[in-house]
Order: structure tokens, then C-alpha cells, then sequence
């Protein structure tokens, strides 16, 4: 078996008609012997910044000289990007050995694991025989019936920020799918909380208060932005700094916020982590695909967001890099999504459009997509995949033009290919 084909076997296991719950990812975890037992956490869930959040804590417990698990969703390329440690993604060879292993375990359960199920084992066993200090791990839905989420009480339990999402599955209000997130939080841990809409910070709050967890919400108002340009931002928070990321965009600041307190309260359990690392651990941190630079004259960035939430802070962040400036937009979106308001969102600061048909059986055309847009008067030009756009994008171009690619995650992965970045 080679990396590859181990990672189609686990696609295979996509969630059909199985129940949500933990019975099926508890019982695979014992039959391989606990791993996650001898781990320590830290357990992210949110809707929009768990990613950036998780790399930039991550970074900051490597620059610690702790041996740091990350577990993140969704992959941009290559598969093995969901399990790194200190920023390595797992050897093809450990994904055949691991996998052979798991599924070996999995084929003779009477009901069959999950996709997401299958990975999180893997996880779990790699982080557990490389030994690592600590685990930084991302949920993949919701929080509390995730299969992430059979772990103990980890070090921190984190909720990012939180919208309408999977309402199918999570509920149809914030306070509904914040309650799921928050099911992550268990007596033992300490909870850090992304400041946001009272009808959140309620539900986390009433959460805390019951199973006596300490609670820091973010101070957004502490956060001030020194410098900020397209090489990224110089800021302090709650007093301390200067530091320094290259994530761009003010959304990333606050991010940076969570992965702060996060960083201080793991200080407070006794983790060696000093000022110093932390400065280091954030100037070092990357996140590819979201709001990444990925050339220049003219300016080419990348992001996947595939929301409204994603596209808003996008929109907020161009306007701060880019001021009165139209952009060219390359993007695909999904016909699930809210496309309709991501569209409103980005249309009046458009130049063009390059529209491309996103890899997926759910995907918008490209050719609907750019019809949708001519409708409301903008320029937009369907293309037959994302080289074509990528080339007639550039080419339109001028020298201090920003060709912005986003829409959807199925692209950026293929773009940064494209790039020569993976």
C-alpha cells in the first residue's frame, strides 16, 4: 500500500447513513489500546479561525521546545497535512503502517467507523508513539458529538468565533450550535473563549459556571495594531509585545488574541513557555491558504473562505491592504453554500471575475457562477478549470493589481500547487 492509496481507503469511509456519536470512535480507540489516554490537549472548535488559531498555538508550543501534535481539517493537498508535529506533516511510510493498522482493527467492528473517525485514530496513534508533550487538536464538526471530542479533559478548551453553520446538524440559532461547541469544555480544563455576540459568550459562560471551569474571554479592546501591511502585522495585546505575524489581515490579529491567552494559560498549568517563545513561536507561524501572498507584481492572494463570516473578514482585510482599489477576483463556490451573500460582499469591490467549477460533486458551475454575476453587471468570465483562470487572470493584470483566488477550500490547494508551493 502507498500513502495514496491509504489515503483513498480512508475516503472510502464517507458518512453514510451512519448515526452521529462517540460509541463507534471509543470502542476503535480501545481496541487499539487508548492512545489519546497518554496525551495531553489543547481542544479547538469554532466556525470561522480554528485553523489559524491551531497553527499559530502550534508554533508557539514548538518554539517552547515542547514536542507539539497538530490535528487540523481540512487538507489542502497532500493528506498527510492533517497530522504534523513541530510542523512536519506525517512520513507517507507511518500513513501506510498506521493505516493498515487501524483499518485492520476497524473492518472487524459491526459498525463501520467513519472517514473522520478512521483519522482521528491515526492521529491519535502517531501523536501517542512519537510521544508528543502536547496535541493541538482542531474539531472537525460542531464539538461535542465529534469524534475528536473522546478525548479527557484537555490542558484548554478553546471556542473561536461562531456563526450559522452545518445547521443541519448543529441547529438553526447561535446559541444551539454554540451549546455544541461547547460541549468540548469538561470540568478540569480551562476554557478560552473568542469575545463575540452575547447570545454566545452566554452559552460558553453558563457552560463554564456549571462545571466550574476557569473562563478568559479575549480583550479585543487590549489589541492594538502597530504596523500593518502585505509582509503582515506588529501588534500588542493585553499590554505585552511587540509581536509580530505574518498572517494577514486584522481578523488574524484576533486570532493571534486567542492563541495568546491560550499560550498564558497553559503557562499558568507550568508549560515552559515564555515571552520570548511566544514572539518567536507567532513571527514563525503560517497558515497556508488563508490570506496567503503567493506572488507579486501583480499581488496574487489566496484564501479559502467558503462563508459569508470568511468572505466578510476577507473583504475587511483587502480593504485594509488594498485601500479604493478594485481587485480580480478567481473564484468557485459551492451550490450548498451562501454563495448569494458572498457574492454581495465581494461584487462592489470587483474589477473582474474568473469564475472556476470547484472540484465536487456539490459545486456551483462556472458557468452559472459568472452568468449570476453578469446579472448584477460585473465582468465575469467562466473558465474551464483554475490553470485557465490563474493564466487569463494574470494576464489582465497590471503591475499593482491584487488578483484575490477564494470561494471555496477545494481550490486553494490546487492553486498553491499551481504556484509552486506544494
Amino acid at each position: 500500500m502507498t500513502a495514496q492509496q491509504a489515503a483513498q481507503r480512508i475516503h472510502e469511509r464517507a458518512w453514510v447513513g451512519q448515526k452521529p456519536g462517540l460509541e463507534r470512535t471509543r470502542e476503535l480507540l480501545y481496541k487499539l489500546g487508548n492512545p489519546h489516554e497518554s496525551l495531553k490537549f489543547v481542544h479547538i472548535a469554532g466556525t470561522n479561525g480554528k485553523g489559524s488559531t491551531a497553527a499559530m498555538t502550534a508554533a508557539i508550543l514548538t518554539a517552547s521546545h515542547l514536542k507539539t501534535g497538530l490535528f487540523t481539517s481540512p487538507h489542502l493537498w497532500n493528506f498527510q497535512e492533517r497530522f504534523q508535529i513541530d510542523g512536519i506533516p506525517m512520513p507517507d511510510d507511518t500513513l501506510v503502517v498506521l493505516t493498515e493498522r487501524v483499518l485492520a482493527v476497524a473492518e472487524k467492528m459491526e459498525e463501520q467507523p467513519t472517514e473522520f473517525e478512521l483519522m482521528t485514530a491515526i492521529g491519535m496513534l502517531y501523536f501517542s508513539r512519537e510521544q508528543c508533550d502536547i496535541v493541538v487538536l482542531e474539531v472537525g464538526l460542531g464539538g461535542r458529538m465529534d469524534s475528536t471530542n473522546i478525548i479527557p479533559a484537555p490542558e484548554v478548551a478553546v471556542v473561536t468565533n461562531i456563526g450559522l453553520e452545518h445547521t443541519q446538524q448543529l441547529g438553526n440559532t447561535l446559541a444551539a450550535i454554540a451549546g455544541e461547541k461547547a460541549g468540548i469544555i469538561k470540568a478540569g480544563c480551562t476554557c478560552v473563549h473568542y469575545h463575540q455576540t452575547d447570545e454566545v459568550m452566554e452559552v460558553v459562560q453558563k457552560r463554564c459556571e456549571m462545571l466550574h471551569v476557569p473562563l478568559v474571554i479575549t480583550d479585543p479592546e487590549s489589541l492594538v495594531t502597530l504596523e500593518q501591511d502585505i509582509t503582515g502585522s506588529t501588534f500588542t495585546y493585553r499590554g505585552y509585545g511587540e509581536f509580530k505575524t505574518q498572517m494577514l489581515g486584522q481578523y488574524q490579529l484576533k486570532n493571534a488574541a486567542v492563541a495568546l491567552d491560550i499560550s498564558w494559560a497553559l503557562e499558568q498549568k507550568g508549560y515552559p513557555i515564555t515571552l520570548d517563545s511566544i514572539k518567536k513561536g507567532l513571527s514563525n507561524a503560517k497558515w497556508a491558504g488563508r490570506m496567503e501572498l503567493v506572488h507579486r507584481k501583480p499581488y496574487v492572494v489566496l484564501d479559502g473562505g467558503h462563508n459569508p463570516q470568511c468572505i466578510q473578514a476577507l473583504r475587511t482585510a483587502l480593504d485594509g491592504l488594498f485601500p479604493n482599489q478594485k481587485l480580480i477576483f478567481i473564484t468557485g463556490v459551492l451550490g450548498d453554500k451562501d454563495y448569494q451573500d458572498m457574492i454581495d460582499q465581494m461584487v462592489p469591490i470587483s474589477k473582474a471575475f474568473y469564475t472556476v467549477t470547484p472540484d465536487s460533486e456539490r459545486a456551483l458551475s462556472a458557468q452559472m457562477l459568472a452568468q449570476l454575476l453578469q446579472n448584477r453587471g460585473v465582468s465575469a468570465t467562466p473558465t474551464s478549470g483554475l490553470a485557465q483562470a490563474i493564466e487569463l487572470a494574470l494576464h489582465q493584470a497590471e503591475e499593482d493589481d491584487c488578483i484575490c483566488l477564494c470561494g471555496s477550500l477545494y481550490m486553494v490547494g490546487e492553486a498553491r500547487h499551481i504556484f509552486g508551493l506544494c
